[in-house]
């Protein structure tokens, strides 16, 4: 890599973690491009795993004090169990058709929100936090269905990044072990892994700073921002 594309890996990982640390979610819809574009899809889904991970546990620290372990644990052993999965096994299922999944099981998240079905909210989280763990493993991203099921806790702005940074971490942990057991991470990614630490603090207290001064429209804006952005995704993937 020269040095103008390492800036502009680091520039992008910085992105990440700010986006991650205001919304809760997201890092992954900017990292697993731009480094599955520049080291490979296989390494390129393995360092951001490794870096999300890391990150995590930087978020978990930033909110310590709005951490809902017993809201959100469920949602965590589910997006752990299908991060495992898909990590080992779905990765070779056809990922067109995973995606066409995730795309309707989304609007029907959607649509069960804005209706204010709330039997019906609740009931599709742990499904949803299942198949986002799984969509994780062999894609690198989650998409939006892990933001769906937290969201489906009710919790305020703050609680609701603490239980996405605890889901985040959980799985993002899962697939780097099993990423490196198969020696995914190579030469450069232990490097760019080694420059982005600084990054992560401080994208970590940008997010965080951002968060802590919107309102909760504001957080709802740019939760559904960075949803429609997973979703963009998912579209073009399909194209």
């Amino acid at each position: 890599m020269t040095v103008l594309t390492t800036l502009v890996v680091l520039v992008s990982v910085y992105a990440a973690f700010a986006v991650s640390a205001s919304a809760g979610l997201g890092g992954s819809l900017l990292m697993v491009p731009t480094l599955a574009l520049f080291l490979g899809s296989k390494e390129g889904v393995a360092l951001a795993a490794l870096l999300l991970a890391s990150n995590n546990v930087m978020k978990i620290v930033a909110y310590r004090e709005t951490l809902p372990f017993r809201k959100a644990s469920v949602i965590v052993a589910l997006i752990v169990f299908g991060a495992a999965l898909g990590s080992s096994v779905l990765i070779r299922a056809p990922e067109i058709a995973v995606t066409i999944a995730i795309i309707v099981m989304f609007a029907a998240s959607v649509l069960a929100e804005q209706l204010r079905v709330e039997r019906l909210r609740a009931g599709f989280a742990p499904f949803l936090a299942f198949v986002s763990g799984a969509s994780s493993g062999f894609s690198g991203t989650s998409g939006p269905l892990k933001g769906v099921a937290i969201r489906n806790l009710d919790l305020d702005r703050r609680h609701f990044v603490g239980a996405a940074s605890l889901a985040s971490f959980a799985g993002d942990a899962t697939k780097t072990a099993i990423f490196a057991d198969a020696q995914l991470l190579g030469r450069t990614s232990v490097l760019i892994a080694l420059a982005a630490v600084p990054l992560m603090a401080l994208g970590t207290w940008t997010g965080s700073t951002i968060n802590r001064k919107a309102g909760e429209r504001t957080f709802a804006t740019l939760f559904w921002t960075v949803m429609a952005g997973y979703s963009v995704r998912l579209v073009i993937l399909i194209a």
